[in-house]
């Protein structure tokens, strides 16, 4: 069992920024790649941008120059750092760990983005 702890959300202004945090624990050695979700009300989950152990980011082309994933290995955390925050980006951001044939989620934290 792998837990995910999230934070870092909260409201900003818009071309604001946040730092969300995930914190995973459990049998983390079976974990491969973190990453991040989003799902603003009424619309689908979808990804935000992921990072694999070795280091390789993946973003969905929205995000691309304004937020960045990384990882501290040391302290089993994945960040993603949120720039140039627009009101399109408020939603519950999920935290995601991949192991093969199963992903853990956590519990989501809110990003509100308004004036």
């Amino acid at each position: 069992q792998v837990q995910l702890v999230e934070s870092g959300g909260g409201l900003v202004q818009p071309g604001g920024s946040l730092r969300l945090s995930c914190a995973a624990s459990g049998s983390i050695f079976s974990i491969y790649a973190m990453g991040w979700y989003r799902q603003a009300p009424g619309k689908q989950r979808e990804l935000v941008a992921a990072i694999t152990n070795g280091g390789v980011t993946n973003y969905a082309d929205s995000m691309k120059g304004r937020f960045t994933i990384s990882r501290d290995n040391a302290k089993n955390t994945v960040y993603l750092q949120m720039n140039s925050l627009k009101p399109d980006d408020t939603a519950v951001y999920y935290c995601i760990a991949h192991e093969v044939g199963y992903d853990y989620w956590g519990q989501g934290t809110q990003v509100t983005v308004s004036s």
